[in-house]
């Protein structure tokens, strides 16, 4: 019996030091119910159910609705910008390519078979 009441001291133990340091270190936007410090006292003065209570009701969950929000690539803005500037690129390219094939095609010296330059 002395065993089992040893194992759930350690227990409530480590699980009071997780909720205070998980309390501590969260993000403050994602926290509802009560002010980040507020549940801090909480978990300091009731060490078991403070803890409970901060992963029951205070911890708030990520929001994977917003990062799962897809657009349409026709109405997304950032897409559309980038089509512009990949169009933008792929003409300075072009021209680029133009140059430089008129000089490569430019006269040759005839007496010496090189080129000038």
């Amino acid at each position: 019996m002395v065993r089992l009441w040893i194992v759930l001291g350690v227990a409530a133990a480590v699980f009071y030091i997780y909720s205070v340091a998980d309390c501590a270190l969260f993000d403050r936007s994602r926290v509802r119910g009560l002010p980040k410090p507020i549940w801090l006292l909480v978990i300091i003065l009731f060490p078991v159910i403070g803890g409970v209570l901060w992963f029951a009701i205070g911890r708030g969950r990520r929001r994977h609705q917003e990062a799962r929000r897809s657009v349409a690539p026709d109405d997304d803005p950032e897409f559309l910008k980038r089509l512009g500037q990949d169009k933008e690129q792929e003409e300075r390219i072009r021209q680029l390519e133009k140059e430089l094939s008129e000089l490569d095609d430019g006269p040759d010296d005839p007496t010496t078979g090189r080129r000038d330059g």
